[in-house]
């Protein structure tokens, strides 16, 4: 497919699955666009990368849904000062997507291969803004901590105190957590050192992956 195909491909994504259903915010709306999400995604199944709903990218894990990626982003309230962590590289492709929203991204991922291929793949696209290591997202980032937003792509049974400890007071955290049936998204806020979590979707991530 060309790239001409793509970029219709994407235009269309962004004008119904994303804005479609209620993401008005301009810049949110410019990242979609400009973050070509087939080059994230196995080249079998590149003609698929603008559907909606989630794709394979091996491990047994899943390239996000594309207005999931939307509702998260845009529930964090984006602001191009603020620096980000994100749990669950994956593919690379929400990471390319926040580097264009945000100051600096800092993102963790547990599996080294993907970890050294959306590296590469987010090199060679040029996002210059981006800071990954392969690790065990459970436990965060503590160096670069705090950080004014979390985002998290892999749902753990409960939300992890280590993670809301390495929020910045006023900041804000999106994830998913609960058992694999069950899970919900919450957006977690830190206020005056206080943590409230407050419950926004029925979801379905792949699971978190943690090492004792």
């Amino acid at each position: 497919m060309k790239e001409t195909e793509y970029g219709r491909l994407r235009q269309a994504m962004v004008e119904q699955q994303i804005k479609g259903r209620g993401i008005c915010n301009p810049d949110i709306l410019d990242a979609f666009l400009n973050v070509r999400r087939h080059i994230f995604i196995p080249a079998e199944l590149r003609d698929r990368a603008y559907e909606d709903h989630p794709l394979p990218i091996g491990f047994n894990q899943t390239i996000s849904q594309p207005y999931i990626v939307g509702y998260m982003v845009n529930a964090l309230e984006p602001d191009k000062n603020m620096r980000i962590l994100e749990i669950g590289t994956g593919s690379g492709y929400q990471t390319a997507v926040i580097s264009l929203l945000f100051k600096k991204v800092f993102s963790v991922e547990i599996n080294a291969e993907l970890a050294h291929r959306a590296k590469k793949i987010l090199n060679e696209e040029r996002y210059c803004n981006i800071k990954i290591k392969q690790g065990d997202g459970f436990k965060g980032w503590k160096e670069f901590a705090p950080f004014d937003r979390i985002i998290v792509s892999c749902a753990p049974g409960n939300i992890p105190a280590t993670l809301s400890d390495q929020l910045a007071d006023g900041g804000k955290m999106i994830i998913p957590a609960g058992e694999k049936h069950d899970q919900k998204l919450y957006l977690v806020e830190k206020k005056d050192g206080i943590i409230s979590q407050a419950e926004r979707l029925h979801v379905a991530f792949v699971p978190m992956l943690h090492k004792d």
